[in-house]
C-alpha cells in the first residue's frame, strides 16, 4: 500500500457513531434474524411444525438429555466459539489498523454479531421448546401451559444483554467518539454476556439431566461423556472469564499492569473451584485442557491464519494443579466455601507465580518487580474472591447452597471487594514535570523507519519501572519494543520503529501508579480535527495522559451526560448478575426439595449438614 493511500484511508474511517445506512442495514440484518426466530418459536409452540423437536431428538439421543436441553446448548456452543474467534480477530485489527470504514467493514463483527445472536436464539429455543413436560423442578411458569427452564432464562438474558451491547456501542460512539480500548463499557456488555451465558447453559443441563421432568429425573449418561460435556462447559466459563484481559493478551494494555494478575486469579478462582467442586477429580485439569485448546486453536486461526497479530493467553495449569491438590483434603471438600477461599490464595501466590514465569515467555511487557508486591495481593484478592463465587456456583448446581442469608452475604461482598480491586488497579497519576528528548536516527526515509534515543528530564523519574517502552500501532501493524537502558534516565530502542502513514508510535512510561506518554509520531486526523505531529531530531516534549495518545478520538464529556452513560451500564449489568443469582439460587432450592443431588444419598452423612452450611458430599468431591 502506498503511502499516498494511507492518509485517504484515515479520512474514510469515521470517528463517531456509524453511518446512517450500516444502521438501518445492521437494524435489518438484526430484525430478519429476530423474525425467524419468532417464526420457528410460533410453529413449534402451535404444533404447526416439530422440526425443532425432531432435530433436537437427534442431538440429545446421544447424551441423554431432551431436545430443549440438546438443541439450545449446540447452537449456543457454537455461537459462542464463533463469537470469541470474531471478538479476537476484531480487537487485532483495531490494533493493527484502527478505526474501521464502518462497522460492516469489519468482517469480524459479523462473527460477534450472528455469535450473540445465536446465544440469545439458543435462550429463546430453551425456553419454548418443552411442550408436553415440565423443564425441570425449578421451571417458572410463563403463560398457561409454558413453563419455562431458569437455565433458559439466564441465557435468554444474557445473550440479549450482550447483544444490547451493539446498539448501545453505536450511541457511545456518538455521544462520546470511539473508545479503541476492551474496556469500553458497551465493549464489556458484548464479551461479558457472552461469558456469563455459559452458567446459563450449566443450569440447563443439570435441569435435562438431574431436574425432575416426565421421566421422573432417570435419564442416565455414561460418566465419560457427561464428564466431557461438563469439562467442555467449565473449560468454556474460564474462556469467558479470560476475554476481559484481552489487551494484555496483545501486549496494547491501557491500564496499570497490576490488573492483568487480578484478573487472571478471578478467573481461575470461579472457573476451576467451580469446576472441581462440581465435577469431582480431575475438573479443574479437564477445564484447563479445553481452554488451551480452544484458546491455542483460535490463536492459530487469528495470527497465522488471518496474517494478523498473534494473541498470547494465561496458562492456568499451575491454578488448576493447585487446585486438584487441595481437593485431596476430605475436610476442607466437606466446605465448599472454606475450600473456595483457600483455593483463591493459593491460586494468588502459587498460580499466581506460575503465570508471572509464563508472562516471560509469552508477553514483551511481562510482569517484573515493579509489580511484585501489588500485583501478588491483588491476584489473592482475585483469587479470593473468583474461589467464593466459584465454590457459590458449584453448591448451587450441585443443589447445596448455604442459607440465603450467606449466599447474598458471599455473592454482595465478593462483588464490593471486586469493584474496589478494579478501581486501585485504575487509579493512575500523570506527571507535570516529567518531559522527554528523543533523537531520531533515520533507518528508511520511504516508508520512514528510525532508531530513537529518549533522555528522560529528571533523569531519576523511574526507578525500576514496569515499562518504559515505545509502542507503534494502527498502521497496518503493531510494534511494541521495551527499551534498553543507557544511562540515568536514558534508554534506546532494540529496533526500528515506523513514524510514517497511520502509524501512532507513542513512548511509555509505567512505574508504580504513574502511567504516561508522549507523543513522538501522530499522524494527521481530519475526522477529528487533529493535526500532523510529527518526528523530529532533538525534540522535546512533555508526559501527557496515555488516554490522550491512545484514544484521540475521544470527545470532551459533559460530566453529567457521561456519568449518566455509566450508570445506565452499570445497572444493566447489575440485572443481570441478580437475574443469575436467582436462577442459580431458585434451582438449587427448589431441586434440593424434591431430589437428593445423585452423587449424595439423602442418609449421607455430609447431606445434612450440607442443607444447613453449604457443604458437598466428600464422595462427589473427591472422587
Amino acid at each position: 500500500m502506498s503511502l499516498d493511500v494511507l492518509p485517504l484511508a484515515a479520512e474514510t474511517r469515521p470517528a463517531g457513531g456509524a453511518a446512517i445506512g450500516e444502521v438501518l442495514w445492521a437494524t435489518a440484518i438484526g430484525v430478519g434474524l429476530t423474525a425467524v426466530l419468532l417464526a420457528l418459536v410460533f410453529v413449534h409452540r402451535t404444533r404447526r411444525s416439530t422440526i425443532l423437536t425432531r432435530v433436537g431428538n437427534r442431538l440429545g439421543s446421544a447424551t441423554g438429555v431432551p431436545a430443549w436441553v440438546a438443541l439450545p446448548t449446540i447452537l449456543t456452543t457454537i455461537s459462542l466459539l464463533v463469537a470469541l474467534l470474531g471478538m479476537l480477530w476484531d480487537i487485532a485489527l483495531h490494533i493493527g489498523v484502527g478505526r474501521d470504514e464502518g462497522p460492516l467493514a469489519n468482517p469480524a463483527h459479523f462473527l460477534i454479531l450472528f455469535g450473540l445472536f445465536g446465544v440469545f436464539a439458543g435462550g429463546v429455543l430453551a425456553c419454548s421448546m418443552p411442550l408436553d413436560e415440565k423443564p425441570g423442578p425449578s421451571a417458572v411458569r410463563f403463560l398457561r401451559g409454558w413453563d419455562v427452564p431458569v437455565g433458559g432464562i439466564i441465557l435468554t438474558a444474557a445473550g440479549f444483554y450482550a447483544l444490547l451491547g451493539f446498539p448501545l456501542d453505536d450511541v457511545w460512539h456518538r455521544m462520546f467518539g470511539q473508545d479503541v480500548t476492551l474496556w469500553g463499557p458497551t465493549h464489556l456488555m458484548l464479551i461479558g454476556g457472552a461469558g456469563l451465558s455459559i452458567i446459563g447453559l450449566l443450569l440447563l443441563e443439570q435441569e435435562g439431566h438431574g431436574g425432575l421432568s416426565t421421566d421422573d429425573g432417570d435419564r442416565k449418561v455414561g460418566q465419560t461423556a457427561r464428564f466431557i460435556r461438563q469439562a467442555s462447559a467449565m473449560g468454556g466459563l474460564l474462556l469467558g472469564m479470560s476475554v476481559f484481559q484481552g489487551e494484555y493478551d496483545f501486549d496494547v494494555p491501557q491500564f496499570r499492569l497490576v490488573l492483568e494478575p487480578l484478573m487472571i486469579a478471578g478467573a481461575a478462582g470461579i472457573a476451576l473451584v467451580a469446576a472441581r467442586l462440581f465435577m469431582g477429580r480431575g475438573g479443574a485439569l479437564a477445564a484447563v485442557a479445553f481452554f488451551l485448546v480452544i484458546r491455542g486453536g483460535i490463536a492459530l486461526i487469528v495470527g497465522p491464519g488471518f496474517g494478523e497479530i498473534l494473541p498470547t493467553f494465561p496458562l492456568y495449569l499451575g491454578s488448576a494443579i493447585v487446585v486438584e491438590l487441595l481437593a485431596l483434603s476430605v475436610a476442607l471438600a466437606r466446605k465448599p466455601l472454606v475450600f473456595g477461599a483457600a483455593a483463591g490464595a493459593l491460586i494468588g501466590t502459587v498460580g499466581h507465580a506460575t503465570e508471572w514465569g509464563w508472562t516471560q515467555f509469552t508477553q514483551t511487557l511481562s510482569w517484573n518487580r515493579d509489580i511484585l508486591v501489588e500485583g501478588t495481593l491483588m491476584a489473592i484478592v482475585g483469587g479470593v474472591v473468583g474461589g467464593l463465587l466459584g465454590a457459590l456456583l458449584a453448591s448451587g448446581l450441585r443443589r447445596r447452597l448455604p442459607r440465603p442469608a450467606v449466599a447474598r452475604t458471599v455473592v454482595v461482598g465478593s462483588l464490593v471487594v471486586l469493584a474496589a480491586a478494579v478501581a486501585n488497579g485504575l487509579i493512575a497519576t500523570v506527571p507535570d514535570d516529567l518531559e522527554a528528548t528523543f533523537g531520531i536516527e533515520d533507518v528508511q526515509e520511504d516508508p520512514r523507519t528510525a532508531n530513537i534515543t529518549v533522555q528522560l528530564d529528571p533523569a531519576d523519574f523511574v526507578d525500576d519501572p514496569a515499562w518504559v517502552q515505545i509502542t507503534a500501532w494502527q498502521g497496518d501493524g503493531l510494534v511494541v519494543t521495551a527499551l534498553e537502558r543507557t544511562g540515568e534516565g536514558a534508554y534506546r530502542t532494540t529496533e526500528p520503529v515506523p513514524l510514517h502513514g497511520t502509524w501512532k508510535t507513542l513512548l511509555r512510561v509505567h512505574d508504580g501508579r504513574v502511567l504516561t506518554a508522549v507523543p513522538i509520531y501522530l499522524p494527521a486526523d481530519e475526522a477529528i480535527g487533529e493535526e500532523e505531529i510529527p518526528a523530529e531530531d532533538g525534540m522535546t516534549r512533555a508526559a501527557i495522559p496515555e488516554i490522550d495518545i491512545l484514544q484521540r478520538e475521544l470527545k470532551e464529556a459533559d460530566g453529567s451526560l457521561w456519568t449518566i452513560s455509566n450508570l445506565v451500564v452499570l445497572a444493566c449489568t447489575l440485572a443481570l448478575i441478580a437475574t443469575i443469582s436467582w436462577g442459580v439460587g431458585r434451582y438449587a432450592r427448589r431441586a434440593s426439595a424434591l431430589e437428593p443431588y445423585p452423587d449424595a444419598p439423602a442418609d449421607s452423612p455430609a447431606d445434612g449438614a450440607a442443607q444447613t452450611e453449604g457443604t458437598t458430599a466428600p464422595d462427589a468431591v473427591s472422587r
